[in-house]
């Protein structure tokens, strides 16, 4: 048994927070309240000055397996996840080859096995990623798979979409959608604008996004399907968002850590490692983003984590592929800019970064209660540590060197301790 002592217990699902500890047994929560210390715990976790929360969700992850184990794989992704608070992801299914059939999706799933957190398989819309034909999407929940995107590929055949949400709707299961349309794109993951001519390039304009984003939500209002709108970066995207949920869309917005921290300003510090699709954008497209954050329009926080090994990310600005690694900087840019800034309060940031993301996917997870698996994160706000020493494979990040509030301390996952701060 485990005795959590003395922790600031959140669940953003009841509204509970308060000073209290809680007996693990097994897998489960069994006890929440006062209780003494004892011979009969295995482990006492003092958790004074420390939040208990539900183990963070990222429903939006690149572990690179299988085809890309160089940039990352099942245990070091797993690893990266757990050190950041993490008890269950989502993969996106954009590998080599990709999950489009049972047999790839078999693979995932035996390679999740080992695991030391909840690693749960998205399978592709379209076969081969090609957005022409829709994969068999029965046969492939059947297997596991517990929702469909092309993430990496948006899909620019709006009958194809049709009839994907259609389908998705009536099997009752999420699509989620790279919203960039390539006609509108010179160079990828560098936003259009002031930035992007300093640099030489012409990069990509918000209308790329905005553009697919409208043609989403209007499709997901008229075929009653639920739709994950990606790492969404545009201004005028949120508003579009906040629009169709106002009519009655089943449209579900995550934000990334990223594109709420930084603005295309960063490429000129950080280069490649400031480069993802979509781009950083302006400073009124993030403002808008904390506000959607703020007013619910965005749901969810994802990390999008895309690791690249170091001679991908060297290569010249236009050559480097886009995305960062996010894993074990996203509770801590949570607490920095929005908790500690006031436009978020710490319950409305786990509803965001676990409850949420875990009634996307129907999981019962992202609460805490008696009899609840305990998937639980232990972490001090208070505590400011710089950014470094990652368990990833990548180091990709434009966080690199920073000093953040918030520290993960303790990762528990199905009533296991998978991850303990060694300071």
């Amino acid at each position: 048994m485990i005795l959590i002592k003395d922790a600031r217990v959140i669940d953003p699902q009841s509204g509970l927070d308060d000073i209290l500890d809680m007996i693990i047994e097994d897998n489960k929560i069994v006890k929440i309240g006062k209780y003494q210390r004892g011979e009969e715990y295995e482990t006492i976790i003092e958790a004074s000055g420390m939040i208990a929360a539900p183990g963070l969700i990222d429903v939006h992850v690149h572990f690179r397996d299988p085809g890309f184990t160089y940039k990352e794989d099942m245990e070091t992704g797993a690893g990266a996840a757990a050190k950041g608070g993490y008890t269950t992801v989502v993969c996106m299914a954009n590998t080599n080859p990709c999950i489009d059939n049972a047999e790839a999706l078999e693979y995932v799933l035996e390679r999740a096995k080992k695991a030391r957190i909840n690693v749960l398989p998205a399978a592709c819309i379209t076969k081969g990623m090609e957005g022409k034909e829709l994969v068999d999407m029965e046969e492939l929940i059947k297997k596991g798979a517990v929702g469909f995107t092309d993430d990496g590929k948006p899909l620019t055949d709006r009958k194809v979409v049709w009839e994907a949400m259609k389908k998705a709707a009536k099997l009752q299961v999420p699509l989620s959608f790279h919203e960039e349309d390539p006609i509108f794109i010179t160079n990828n993951g560098i936003n259009e604008g002031e930035i992007a001519v300093q640099l030489g390039l012409k990069g990509s304009p918000a209308i790329a996004e905005d553009i697919m984003v409208a043609r989403d939500c209007m499709l997901a209002l008229h075929t009653n399907a639920v739709i994950n709108i990606q790492h969404i970066s545009s201004k005028n995207a949120v508003k579009m968002v906040r629009l169709a949920k106002s009519m009655g869309a089943g449209v579900i917005a995550e934000a990334t850590p990223h594109h709420f921290s930084m603005t295309q300003e960063a490429l000129l510090t950080h280069r490649s490692n400031a480069k993802m699709n979509p781009p950083l954008r302006r400073r009124e497209d993030r403002y808008e983003i904390i506000e959607g954050l703020k007013d619910n329009t965005i749901d969810i926080i994802a990390t999008d984590h895309a690791p690249h090994s170091r001679e991908e990310k060297d290569k010249a600005l236009a050559e480097a592929p886009s995305g960062i690694i996010g894993l074990e900087t996203a509770l801590a840019l949570g607490i920095t800019n929005l908790v500690r800034r006031g436009h978020l309060t710490m319950i409305q940031l786990m509803e965001k970064m676990s409850l949420n993301p875990a009634k996307l996917y129907h999981l019962d997870k992202g609460h805490i209660e008696e009899g609840a698996v305990a998937d639980l994160v232990i972490f001090n706000e208070k505590e400011i540590s710089e950014v470094k020493d990652f368990v990833s494979k990548s180091a990709n990040s434009p966080f690199l060197g920073e000093k953040l509030y918030g520290k993960v301390k303790y990762t528990i996952c199905n009533g296991k301790i998978v991850f303990k701060d060694k300071e």
